[in-house]
């Protein structure tokens, strides 16, 4: 059975799940990103931690602060206020740089003879496209990002690979992402990022967040390496 939208349910002792939509789509992705920022101050220190997803938001409370119904009732608070038209961030513009080559891409050469395209214009559509995050998940500082133009979309590889290289950048159906640490992966590989998706060291740790807007800038072999990339 589907849960109305929007709508709160129960998730576990201190866990609240909001309901805000079914289909992944710039618009929710902006309302997401729009109803954390609101329960964020609608909790204050009575929050934990929020989880976002491409139509959800995961709510964890601390049950020494507040309760169940005090938390269920200060976020159908935040629904109806975002009812009335509360305005929701378009996120920020993050542009990422890529090197594209089947040196780094072990799918690239695959993907363009299976789309009937030309390797360079693989790359053109992959990288002329806006991107939103909808979710971070995975591994820390995986992003989802959507919509990969449905001509370069790609089905997730039948085995996947025991090791993908930090920075991959790739393709599974109609979303694209970087892994930000080797991991074995089953996307397909189109080319790499030298830039740190996820660094527990630095502030912010991750340089996206759900409902920024991604681009991708290819690069040259050169500058990849004088960005610190690493070729296999």
């Amino acid at each position: 059975m589907h849960p109305s939208y929007p709508g709160v349910s129960y998730a576990g002792e201190s866990a609240v799940m909001l309901y805000l939509g079914e289909d992944s789509t710039p618009e929710l992705a902006s309302r997401v990103q729009a109803t954390a920022t609101a329960v964020r101050v609608a909790l204050g220190a009575d929050l934990v931690d929020l989880v976002p997803s491409y139509a959800s938001l995961l709510v964890i409370y601390d049950p020494l602060r507040t309760d169940h119904m005090s938390v269920i009732k200060r976020l159908h608070g935040v629904l109806e206020a975002a009812e009335r038209g509360v305005s929701t961030p378009g996120g920020r513009e993050v542009i990422l740089p890529v090197y594209y080559s089947p040196e780094t891409g072990a799918d690239l050469e695959r993907l363009a003879e299976q789309s009937g395209l030309s390797v360079a214009e693989v790359i053109a559509l992959h990288s002329d496209t806006e991107y939103r995050v909808y979710a971070i998940g995975f591994a820390p500082g995986f992003a989802y990002l959507g919509h990969v133009d449905p001509r370069i979309a790609a089905p997730r590889l039948a085995t996947p690979r025991q090791k993908v290289p930090r920075g991959s950048v790739a393709i599974a159906d109609r979303q694209t992402a970087v892994y930000p640490a080797e991991s074995p992966g089953g996307w397909n590989l189109v080319g790499n990022c030298p830039q740190r998706l996820f660094d527990p060291q630095a502030n912010p740790t991750m340089p996206v967040a759900v409902g920024d807007r991604v681009r991708f800038e290819a690069i040259s072999r050169e500058r990849f390496l004088a960005l610190g990339g690493e070729l296999p």
